[in-house]
């Protein structure tokens, strides 16, 4: 049995992958769906996201996107998800995954050099894109500031719903059998030389999760108890640390957490139809729409630990960049302020793959691409993508053993 400790997108989507190639498999997490995952806006936009120095990054967020599609098509279908018109609108009403691409804009003389120069960069790599003047920029979203100048699309970007994305994981498991023990796992167990399983921490009231169920298809619980879990214990024969920001307290991982608030607006009707992203007194703020009229704004960017507190000051530079870009957002509702924890790594890309201690393996250190590197973290562990394992592998660091 893999026991995965991690119930995000990523835990969980491990999880589902093995359990679809018939593998037993059990999840620990006290709060399944409730960390990052909760918190993250859900872009899959490797385009719009490439930077000079990522290109390995870039690799890895093109590959998986191409799996996207499919990956949540048998999402939808495994999680009973049914409608009208067969899996694809299932998979669309179920998950909000959208490819209408994101557009990136520019005010003044500098913005738009830099984002020229970007665009170089963009159309050197052969990556899709398209540069607009700031006429053709508000043609495509009417919401847009006057002073918007110019700006660059990357049609084939896409987004989803992350919390859409982890009800329909539970919901997959559930149907599936997957046993998910909500416990924290506190530790690894040796046997031998070798990882066998994880310790559980005793159950107390700091283990409930911090937010109800928001989506009808998220089950309550797991399956029944899982054998070892009433002495405070899950044994396997693999471990998969896909903790996210915590892994480190489980693992010699150089993960560390990356604080993000993030800001959920409402209207009676989209406000956007595609995402748009902009750097604004120097910080980039991004809007992400919703087909049900919601509008993600995020996501600062904090070195500040294992801290989670939403600030007024993370929400007011929020807001006020956001208001640059689509003036409109001063009008929405709040529905709701969350800040989350990115598992960063010392070169920004994930810990795939095993660790070099046999029975333990690591799927973490996504930092910004959790939802994004899915599909392609699965592939990875179960032996489906070679090519790319490489420049996952946490053998790469010679802090892990």
């Amino acid at each position: 049995m893999d026991v995965i400790v991690g119930g995000g997108v990523v835990g969980l989507s491990v999880a589902w992958r093995m359990a679809r190639e018939g593998r037993p498999v059990t999840v620990v997490d006290p709060a399944p769906g409730k960390g990052a995952s909760y918190a993250a806006a859900g872009m899959l936009a490797p385009v719009s996201e490439v930077t000079y120095t990522e290109g390995p990054l870039l690799r890895l967020g093109v590959a998986s996107l191409r799996r996207w599609p499919a990956f949540a098509a048998e999402l939808a279908a495994d999680a009973g998800f049914t409608a009208e018109g067969g899996v694809a609108r299932a998979e669309a009403r179920a998950l909000d995954l959208r490819a209408d691409g994101t557009l990136d804009v520019a005010f003044g003389a500098d913005d738009m050099a830099a984002l020229g120069e970007l665009a170089a960069y963009m159309e050197k790599l052969g990556l899709p894109v398209e540069r607009l003047t700031g006429r053709e920029c508000r043609r495509l979203e009417p919401m847009l500031a006057p002073s918007v100048r110019g700006g660059l699309l990357a049609p084939g970007d896409a987004w989803v719903d992350p919390r859409r994305v982890t009800a329909a994981l539970l919901a997959a498991l559930e149907r599936l059998g997957v046993p998910v023990v909500r416990a924290r796992a506190t530790g690894l167990l040796y046997e031998g030389g070798r990882v066998a399983g994880v310790r559980l921490a005793p159950p107390s009231s700091d283990q409930e999760p911090e937010h109800e169920p928001e989506h009808e298809h998220e089950p309550e619980h797991g399956p029944g108890e899982v054998p070892g879990e009433a002495r405070g214990e899950v044994r396997g024969e693999r471990v998969v640390v896909a903790a996210g920001a915590w892994s480190s307290e489980l693992a010699e991982v150089p993960v560390r957490p990356v604080k993000g608030q993030i800001m959920r607006l409402r209207s009676p009707r989209p406000l956007l139809s595609r995402c748009v992203r902009g750097t604004v007194h120097g910080s980039p703020v991004y809007l992400v729409p919703r087909g049900d009229g919601e509008l993600v704004v995020g996501a600062t960017q904090e070195e500040m630990g294992f801290d989670t507190k939403v600030t007024a000051g993370g929400l007011y530079e929020l807001l006020r960049d956001a208001r640059e870009l689509v003036p409109g957002v001063t009008e929405l509702e709040v529905a709701d302020v969350v800040a989350g924890l990115r598992p960063g790594t010392p070169d920004n890309l994930p810990l795939i793959g095993p660790s070099g201690t046999p029975g333990l393996a690591y799927a973490t250190g996504h930092h910004r691409g959790g939802v994004l590197l899915a599909p392609l973290t699965t592939a990875i562990l179960l032996g489906e993508e070679s090519e790319l394992a490489a420049l996952c592998a946490p053998g790469r660091f010679r802090e892990i053993s």
